[in-house]
C-alpha cells in the first residue's frame, strides 16, 4: 500500500503532462472495471501503447479498478441487462451476434455489457476531473511542499545531489 502510494506520488510529482496521466487512468477505467480478456482491452492496451499515455498511472489505474469491478458486478448486470433488453436495441443486438467479431466481445453477457456501458460513460468526466485535480495538486499543494524549509534543507544536501544524478542516468 505504502509502496503503491510511493509511486502515485512519483507519477503526480513528474514532469510528465497532467494529460497524459489522466488519459492513462481512464484507459485503465475501461481495462479495469471490464472483464480483462476481452476484446475491447486489447484495443484499450492498443492505444496505451500508441498515444502518449503515463504507463504508470494507467497500470495503477489497472490495479485500482480491477478490485473495484467486483463491487460493482451487481450493478453491472442490472445496467447490462437493462440494455440488453431494451426493446428498442433488440435489432442491433441481433443484427451484431450473427457477426463473428462481435460474438468474441461476448457482449450478450450483461455483465460485460454493463460494465462496458458504465466505464465509457466516465471515460471523459473522469479524464476532466483528475485532469484538474492533477494541475490543482501540483499547484497547490506540491508548490507549497517544495517552499517549505524541510524541503529546502533536503534538497541543498549531498543525498538529494545524489538522487538526482542517480536518477538522470536511469532516465537517460
Amino acid at each position: 500500500m505504502i509502496k503503491l502510494l510511493a509511486k502515485l506520488l512519483r507519477v503526480l510529482n513528474s514532469e510528465t503532462e497532467p494529460g497524459q496521466i489522466s488519459l492513462g487512468f481512464c484507459f485503465a477505467l475501461i481495462a479495469g472495471l471490464t472483464p480483462l480478456l476481452s476484446l475491447h482491452n486489447f484495443v484499450v492496451l492498443l492505444l496505451v501503447c500508441f498515444l502518449r499515455v503515463n504507463f504508470a498511472a494507467f497500470l495503477m489505474g489497472l490495479g485500482l479498478f480491477t478490485g473495484i469491478a467486483y463491487l460493482l458486478d451487481p450493478l453491472f448486470h442490472h445496467l447490462g441487462l437493462a440494455v440488453l433488453t431494451a426493446p428498442a436495441l433488440e435489432g442491433i443486438w441481433t443484427s451484431l451476434y450473427q457477426s463473428v467479431w462481435w460474438r468474441l466481445e461476448y457482449f450478450n453477457n450483461s455483465i460485460v455489457m454493463g460494465s462496458l456501458v458504465f466505464s465509457v460513460a466516465l471515460f471523459v468526466p473522469v479524464l476532466f476531473l483528475s485532469n484538474l485535480l492533477i494541475r490543482r495538486y501540483r499547484q497547490h499543494i506540491l508548490a507549497w511542499v517544495q517552499k517549505t524549509k524541510i524541503m529546502q534543507m533536503f534538497k541543498a544536501s549531498k543525498l538529494y545531489e545524489t538522487y538526482q544524478t542517480l536518477s538522470a542516468w536511469r532516465n537517460g
